[in-house]
C-alpha cells in the first residue's frame, strides 16, 4: 500500500501544482495570465485533473483517487478499507500541501508584487462569492456528489470493459471542468478536502508578504462538504445503480 500512498502523494501534488498555478496566473499581479478569467482557470483545473491522474498512475496508484471525497467514497462503496482510505487521504493532503509550497516559489515575486491579501490567499483555497455557509455547504455537497457520480457513470455500466486506455483520465478531466463552469461559481468548487487544507495549511505556514489570515472559520466546509457530497453519491450509486 506504500506504493499506492506514494502515487497519491504525487499525482495530488502534481494536481495542486498545475490547479494552484492556473489561479496565481489569473490573480497575482504582472503575470502574463493576469484577468484571463474563469475560463482559464476551470480550464487549468480540467488539465491539472488529467495529468494528476496519469502522475498518480504511473506512480503507482492505478486507482490515482487525488481527492479524499473519492476515496471516502470508496470506502462505503466497500471497495476500500478504513485504513487505506485514511492512508490515501494522508497521502493526498501531504501532495497538496508540497505543490502548493511550490506555487509560491513559482511566484514569489508576484506574490510580492500583489498587494491584496484576500487574492493571496484564493492562490491556495476557496472563497466563497457570497459568504453564507448553509448555502456554500450544500453547493459543495452537491458539486462533489455529481463529480463522483460522473466519474462512477464513466467507469460504470456505460463502459462494461473500462474506457479506452487513458481515455479515462480525459473523461474525468472534463467532467471536473463542468462541474467547475456549472456549480464552481457559489464557492469555487473544492469537491476535494485535500486541495482545500493541504493548501491552506500551507498557506498559513508560508512566509508570504502582505498575506493575511488563512480564514479557517470558513476551511471546514471545503473539507467536510465533499466528504458529506461522496458519502451521498455512494450510497446513492449502490442504491439506483449498482
Amino acid at each position: 500500500m506504500l506504493i499506492e500512498c506514494l502515487g497519491e502523494f504525487w499525482g495530488t501534488l502534481f494536481l495542486i501544482i498545475l490547479g494552484d498555478g492556473v489561479v496565481a496566473g489569473v490573480l497575482l499581479k504582472q503575470s502574463k495570465a493576469y484577468h484571463a478569467g474563469w475560463i482559464a482557470i476551470t480550464t487549468g483545473w480540467c488539465i491539472a485533473v488529467v495529468i494528476g491522474i496519469f502522475v498518480a498512475q504511473s506512480a503507482g496508484s492505478p486507482n490515482a483517487d487525488i481527492n479524499p471525497a473519492v476515496s471516502f467514497a470508496k470506502y462505503w462503496l466497500n471497495l476500500y478499507s478504513f485504513n487505506k482510505m485514511l492512508s490515501f487521504m494522508v497521502a493526498q493532503i501531504a501532495g497538496a500541501f508540497v505543490g502548493a509550497i511550490i506555487v509560491w516559489l513559482a511566484y514569489l515575486p508576484h506574490f510580492q508584487e500583489t498587494e491584496e491579501a484576500l487574492l493571496k490567499l484564493m492562490v491556495f483555497c476557496t472563497v466563497p462569492a457570497i459568504r453564507k455557509f448553509r448555502y456554500n455547504f450544500l453547493c459543495e455537497v452537491i458539486a462533489t456528489a455529481v463529480l463522483i457520480m460522473g466519474v462512477a457513470a464513466i467507469f460504470g455500466k456505460a463502459t462494461p470493459q473500462g474506457p479506452v486506455s487513458g481515455l479515462g483520465a480525459f473523461l474525468v478531466g472534463l467532467l471536473v471542468w463542468g462541474v467547475g463552469l456549472s456549480l464552481g461559481g457559489p464557492t469555487g468548487y473544492a469537491i476535494n478536502p485535500a486541495r482545500d487544507f493541504g493548501s491552506r495549511l500551507a498557506h498559513a505556514f508560508l512566509p508570504i508578504p502582505g498575506k493575511g489570515p488563512s480564514d479557517w472559520s470558513y476551511a471546514w466546509i471545503p473539507v467536510i462538504a465533499p466528504l458529506v457530497g461522496g458519502f451521498i453519491a455512494a450510497i446513492c450509486w449502490r442504491g439506483i445503480f449498482l
